[in-house]
């Protein structure tokens, strides 16, 4: 019976991952990956096999019980087995539905954390997603829901929603109905973590605009504190006297 390493690959570019990440993926016999971990990790662990297990949005996807079912079936074939995360594991990866999955077979586990591209979308903005003084809470939050349908709250001061990319008018419009002002400020950004990132600036009333821009790549959005330009501010230095 082997044992199986939750690892988060980070939101893009295979550096974004962690030391941690990095070594227990070297020693991986067997690595389960999703679609948006970067190719290039493979370069770490080239004695494994490596699944792919990837959902793509709305294109192909492996079923989450097929995932689950193989996760077993590989941990009970071999000692170190590897579920390489997009992201961070504990954020929207179903994590909860894998570990469960494994406790039914008394299969051990490990999580290695990862950059979610909320993080890398604050990043690559350089918008903090917390602001002393205006922004001291933030929601990490699906634009849908597992009904399939559109919704969206003001809950915090800084909402980010994950899957977003095909539907910012709509998201659009229930953001007002959610009671945000139409000039809130709002930042998309589309493949957060990659070198090819491309970020855009709105209001709640025009961020059906980005739809275009950001058309086929991987979306974050984010309303509210998060999204404001940071205002550089004139220091005053103490100069000693002469």
């Amino acid at each position: 019976m082997g044992r199986v390493v939750f690892i988060g690959a980070g939101p893009g570019a295979a550096d974004l991952i962690t030391l941690r990440g990095l070594h227990r993926l070297a020693e991986a016999q067997v690595v389960l990956f999703d679609a948006l971990t970067d190719p290039a990790l493979r370069e770490h662990a080239p004695q494994a096999q490596w699944l792919d297990v990837g959902k793509r949005g709305f294109g192909h996807a492996t079923g989450q019980a097929a995932i689950n079912a193989l996760l077993v079936q590989q941990a009970q074939q071999h000692e170190r087995v590897v579920r390489l995360k997009g992201g961070d594991p504990s954020v929207f990866g179903r994590l909860e539905e894998e570990l469960q999955a494994l406790a039914a077979h008394g299969i051990g586990y490990e999580v290695v954390p990862g950059v979610t591209a909320a993080l890398a979308a604050a990043a690559h903005t350089a918008r903090p997603l917390t602001r002393r003084g205006s922004g001291r809470s933030v929601s990490l939050t699906t634009a849908m829901t597992q009904l399939g349908t559109l919704e969206a709250k003001r809950s915090a001061d800084t909402e980010v929603f994950y899957m977003a990319g095909q539907q910012l008018p709509a998201l659009a419009a229930k953001l007002l109905e959610a009671g945000w002002p139409a000039d809130t400020p709002v930042s998309v950004v589309s493949r957060a973590g990659w070198p090819d990132a491309l970020a855009t600036e709105h209001r709640v009333a025009t961020l059906g605009e980005a739809a275009d821009r950001h058309a086929g790549r991987p979306a974050v959005v984010t309303v509210g504190a998060g999204a404001t330009a940071a205002t550089p501010k004139t220091l005053s230095l103490d100069r000693p006297q002469a």
